[in-house]
């Protein structure tokens, strides 16, 4: 079982794809240092990829120090907690854009969506940050 999710879409090359759920994932602590990660074969075969889209994704993750090669282990997650800033704020423009896309489709004010994103902000716990 792959420990994260891919929500498909079209336009956007599988592979990006699975690399940004990844990253999003080991990020988010649902994969943490040391967690085993799906093998080459086990991905290409739960995610439905071509093995060669696999390797690609795993060397990839690699390179960019998301995970390390364990000889007798296998691959695991290397990340430490703290990933850079630009890499955390990276993988939320996606979601920034779908958000003012369904926004501006219903006709939402921009001072309305903060207000909303403020509320959320709060109900998880953090503490809405104070703007100038």
């Amino acid at each position: 079982m792959i420990p994260f999710r891919v929500a498909f879409e079209p336009g956007v090359s599988l592979y990006e794809q699975i690399v940004f759920a990844a990253k999003r994932a080991i990020l988010a602590g649902q994969l943490r240092p040391g967690d085993p990660f799906p093998s080459v074969r086990a991905l290409g075969k739960e995610l439905k990829i071509n093995p060669n889209t696999a390797h690609k994704v795993v060397g990839q993750l690699t390179a960019e120090g998301f995970l390390a090669v364990q000889p007798g282990i296998g691959t695991v997650v290397a990340l430490p907690p703290e990933a850079p800033r630009p890499i955390r704020k990276a993988l939320l423009d996606k979601d920034l854009e779908q958000l003012a896309v369904t926004a501006i489709q219903a006709g939402i004010d921009f001072d309305d969506v903060v207000q909303a994103l403020r509320r959320q902000w709060n109900k998880i716990g953090k503490g809405a940050p104070q703007t100038k």
